[in-house]
């Protein structure tokens, strides 16, 4: 298998992955709260989340790297981390074995939990991001476990139209879509899987 592309600094991507084997990753509730928590520490210092989905066996999230200046002006600012520390890569290595650990811990498991390489495709132009958007919160209705992807708990759907605080890029998501009504209005055009192919070339259930 080739390597996985590297992930660039300042770039907008697609990511998604799923449990070892089609494994489900989110045994019970509990679970998505503490996927988030970790991925809190590990990620959000090296990337800003517009959307995300949280399914039994995989996810999906769309982020930008952050800038290495970005990432160097947060590092220089707190003392959590030291001077090499904050590297993209080993942020997302330590996030995804954070999580495997306490998997493996809670159920009585060993091993890998996740399969490897996670999936990447660059996010490149405005229709693009509205588009993995769409494709992100209906997930769940496109594998059938719910029967309005609106009903699904664990995706950034509602955060993204309630008025709470919230990690989200909330305001530059719905600036993309025109407003909070073009937003709901938009999530109801379909995503095709021709259309879907290009930003989830292998798509997962």
């Amino acid at each position: 298998m080739a390597s996985p592309t590297a992930l660039l600094h300042n770039t907008y991507y697609h990511i998604y992955n799923r449990g070892i084997n089609r494994e489900n990753i989110f045994i019970e509730e509990r679970n998505y709260a503490h996927f988030l928590s970790l991925y809190a520490k590990y990620i959000e210092p090296v990337a800003e989340t517009f959307a995300y989905c949280l399914l039994r066996n995989h996810f999906h999230l769309l982020i930008r790297i952050k800038s290495e200046s970005e990432i160097q002006t947060l590092r220089v600012s707190e003392r959590n981390y030291p001077e090499g520390t904050l590297k993209v890569s080993t942020q997302f290595s330590n996030f995804f074995n954070a999580y495997a650990k306490g998997i493996n811990k809670a159920y009585g498991r060993t091993g890998s939990l996740f399969q490897h390489p996670f999936g990447r495709v660059p996010v490149t132009n405005d229709q693009q991001f509205y588009r993995v958007v769409l494709y992100i919160h209906q997930n769940p209705q496109r594998h059938k476990m719910v029967d309005d992807f609106r009903d699904w708990k664990y995706s950034s759907y509602d955060a993204l139209l309630s008025e709470k605080s919230s990690r989200l890029q909330r305001e530059r998501v719905l600036a993309w879509f025109g407003s909070r009504d073009d937003f709901t209005r938009l999530h109801t055009e379909w995503i095709q899987d021709l259309e879907s192919s290009a930003f989830a070339p292998d798509d997962i259930d």
